[in-house]
């Protein structure tokens, strides 16, 4: 068949909902999900914002990972629910394109981010003197700047490449949101040279801040044990844990899906990873990163105090 024959589909039919086990249950975990990341992250960019104590580089960076997962579950969740209620699973190309876009900026202004964030503890815990001019606002606003430019790059990559694709084989996507591996594989040309490609843009958004936030933590950890002030070392020590244990599932199932070539995707996979580097990291990044921090909960000591003498 000739390539101008070719009938390419402009809208696809998301099953993935149709095919959990029970969908009203994983919506009504969804549901709770997004409200406990709603509220969550609302609150700690609201507390950021008003409480002079928190203009600090390190609630600068958390409140631009707030933000990011606000706009995440905002992406992800209001369309799912949607569709479930109006029993409408179609999306057209366009907005299959404009999902994948802001998915993926988000995802991957995260991981240069979390990478940032783990930069600014080392530094403020290995190199305290220094701290102040290291991290001084320009250079945290230049490195804002450089996350959100590159993950926009890498992102508008992809999704540009999608929208251009001729789809022939099915219109029928077997996830819940529209992802570009999954695209690809409705694809009836040859993607291997943008693979490749892409693969060289994952490396750099992917592995390369996970590097540098193995590097810091390892760093971290030893300067704690150096120092060995029993209380002191057990609170960073926990606190790097926990870090860790956030940034490993989110990294996992990142790594999961878009480091594998499109011919082994597999949508059942794909389909929990997702809800695990986009949904799940929005909804404990708040508690795990900032409302167990003494500042953040003295912020909210302030405006629960001010609310009561009112």
């Amino acid at each position: 068949m000739r390539e101008e024959n070719i009938t390419s589909w402009r809208e696809f039919l998301l099953v993935g909902l149709l095919h959990q086990w029970s969908p009203t249950l994983f919506l009504w975990g969804l549901l709770f999900m997004f409200l406990i990341a709603l509220m969550g992250n609302s609150l700690l960019i609201f507390l950021i914002k008003t409480d002079s104590g928190l203009q600090t580089p390190m609630y600068f960076f958390l409140s631009q990972l707030a933000f990011m997962d606000l706009c995440q579950v905002l992406t992800i969740v209001p369309q799912v629910l949607v569709s479930f209620i109006t029993n409408r699973y179609t999306m057209s190309l366009y907005g299959c394109v404009v999902q994948i876009s802001v998915t993926l900026i988000l995802a991957g202004a995260e991981c240069l981010f979390l990478a940032t964030m783990s930069y600014d503890r080392y530094v403020a815990i290995c190199k305290p003197l220094q701290y102040p001019v290291i991290m001084r606002r320009n250079v945290c606003y230049m490195m804002s700047v450089a996350a959100w430019f590159w993950s926009t790059v890498q992102a508008l990559t992809c999704s540009l490449y999608v929208l251009s694709l001729p789809y022939c084989k099915s219109n029928v996507i077997n996830h819940y949101i529209c992802d570009y591996p999954a695209l690809i594989q409705l694809s009836c040309s040859d993607n291997s040279a943008f693979e490749r490609t892409i693969y060289a843009g994952n490396f750099m958004v992917l592995l390369i801040p996970l590097s540098v936030i193995l590097t810091s933590y390892v760093a971290i950890l030893l300067q704690v044990v150096k120092v060995r002030s029993s209380q002191k070392s057990h609170k960073a020590l926990g606190t790097c844990m926990s870090h860790l244990c956030v940034v490993g599932i989110f990294y996992i199932t990142c790594l999961a899906t878009y480091m594998k070539p499109a011919s082994s995707y597999s949508p059942q996979e794909a389909m929990i990873n997702t809800l695990f580097f986009t949904i799940v990291p929005a909804m404990v990044n708040p508690f795990i990163y900032s409302l167990r921090n003494r500042d953040v909960l003295e912020a909210l000591k302030k405006i629960f105090g001010k609310h009561n003498l009112h």
